[in-house]
């Protein structure tokens, strides 16, 4: 398979009265359609390199490729440019707007991009809110919704712009047992119809679900594993996720 990204040599330092070394000389390659979790302790650097992934920062030193591009080399208008037309993003705080209804809180990364919001792409969030089974909740506020209503909508926002890769950084962090599986039979399905997942957890039980699963220790790759048989079967169909 392609890659669809890859880090070369990703040293990343800090500067707090000394110098802390975050990530140290990392080499890696994310293959298109992989399903790939981060795993470590505190401060072993997983969500330093899904920040960098993520072009939220910048490598100190080596490269950072998607695709055949180095985007370390980009200024910061190329770079927020990439970041909204390639990257989907899901948090564990869901980062959705209170005064926004569902619809306009998928919409927030269109509006980023500068798409004119029109009765189209109003209409791609609405089937894209009703995909995650959504489509009653249109017009609730955040306040109205669960946890696990709010992580939706953050699934939903992160497809609107049909990225290549999403990010999920703790994505079940704040969800009970149940909403997890919820949550990450959705994400199975959708790296099922071809999205690339690159996902941070603590959480063994979580990582079950990925293909890879690469853990950091100290700033390095301590193991680097396929995993034979991702648990758990989609209650989604592709033909409702191609939207």
């Amino acid at each position: 398979m392609p890659a669809v990204a890859r880090v070369e040599d990703l040293v990343k330092c800090y500067q707090l009265g000394t110098t802390l070394t975050v990530l140290k000389g990392l080499n890696l390659t994310f293959e298109e359609g992989d399903f790939i979790a981060l795993m470590g302790p505190s401060g072993s650097g997983k969500s330093t390199l899904l920040n960098i992934l993520g072009c939220l920062d910048r490598p100190t030193s080596g490269n950072y490729f998607l695709g055949d591009v180095n985007v370390s080399e980009m200024d910061d208008d190329r770079l927020s440019d990439v970041r909204s037309r390639y990257l989907g993003f899901i948090f564990q705080s869901y980062n959705l707007l209170p005064q926004y209804t569902v619809v306009e809180n998928i919409e927030l990364p269109l509006i980023y991009q500068g798409t004119k919001l029109s009765e189209a792409t109003t209409d791609r969030c609405v089937k894209l809110a009703q995909m995650v089974g959504l489509g009653q909740r249109l017009d609730h506020r955040p306040m109205q919704l669960s946890g696990g209503q709010q992580q939706r909508v953050a699934i939903a926002r992160a497809l609107v712009n049909d990225p290549q890769v999403i990010l999920a950084d703790e994505p079940t962090g704040n969800l009970d047992t149940r909403t997890s599986v919820e949550i990450m039979q959705m994400l199975t399905e959708l790296n099922r119809i071809g999205k690339t997942i690159i996902m941070v957890t603590h959480e063994n039980d979580i990582a079950e679900w990925a293909k890879r699963v690469i853990r950091l220790r100290d700033g390095r790759i301590e193991t680097d594993e396929r995993n034979a048989h991702p648990k758990g079967l989609s209650q989604y169909k592709a033909a409702d996720l191609a939207v």
